[in-house]
């Protein structure tokens, strides 16, 4: 009998637990918690950390999950990791929902780079007024250039001060549209946009309007994780439980 464990905290997990939810899949949805007012969905939820590696296989034990399908964020590598050894260490399938990363066209100036440190050291020492899309728990390594008007956008209203002296912060929940975050752009002057390449479609607009206003980007690729079976779409997933999203069942 299938009893399926949802790493989530994505736009991707919550399509996938609504589908699982629909066709009667016995489930549960994890999250890290870093999201306030997480979407909500039709499966059993917890929240919070697992305890490394050893603590999720202790879960899986004692829930005794039968199938683990990743669909955190792109960047969430730590999560990933400690999936791949839990999952190895119970013998439990594992799969990842995972959308693929966005390509450079070109008509697209992009500097590409491996970590947050190095975006740092891309940014000009001249301010200059720059939209950083990485999200409220990455703005530490760019302290160290306070110079800069910082644009930033969150799903929650940040508690407390940030790192970075001169911010203007928009509190919204994607996905966004290219005539939005265009004018975004626009309204605000913004010279340089920093991303995480985090692909799919609810946070591409910002990519694509760059485009448009030859806005130079600081794309930030993704860390390296181990091999594992993966997918793009939740229904892909939910067929490797065995189930057709298309018939319900």
């Amino acid at each position: 009998m299938t009893r399926a464990l949802i790493l989530g905290g994505t736009g991707d997990a919550n399509r996938l637990a609504a589908l699982c939810a629909r066709a009667g899949i016995d489930a549960i949805y994890s999250y890290a918690g870093r999201t306030k007012i997480p979407l909500p969905h039709a499966l059993p939820t917890r929240i919070g950390g697992f305890g490394g590696p050893e603590g999720l296989a202790d879960f899986i034990r004692s829930e005794r999950i039968t199938h683990v399908m990743d669909a955190t964020h792109p960047f969430a590598a730590e999560m990933s990791r400690n999936a791949v050894a839990a999952c190895a260490a119970t013998s439990t399938p594992l799969i990842a929902l995972e959308r693929a990363p966005w390509t450079r066209t070109a008509d697209d100036n992009w500097i590409e780079v491996a970590d947050e440190a190095a975006a740092v050291a891309a940014l000009p020492d001249a301010p200059a007024r720059v939209f950083l899309a990485i999200g409220r728990q990455h703005l530490a390594p760019f302290a160290p250039k306070p110079q800069h008007a910082y644009t930033l956008r969150f799903v929650d209203a940040p508690d407390g001060s940030l790192p970075l002296p001169n911010t203007e912060v928009i509190v919204s929940r994607g996905p966004f549209t290219l005539q939005s975050d265009r004018e975004l752009m626009r309204s605000r002057s913004i010279t340089w946009l920093v991303s995480r390449n985090a692909g799919g479609d609810g946070a591409r607009a910002k990519i694509d309007a760059a485009r448009e206003l030859r806005i130079p980007v600081i794309m930030i690729a993704r860390p390296a994780l181990p091999e594992r079976p993966r997918v793009e779409q939740a229904e892909d997933a939910l067929a490797w439980l065995g189930h057709d999203a298309r018939l319900g069942a």
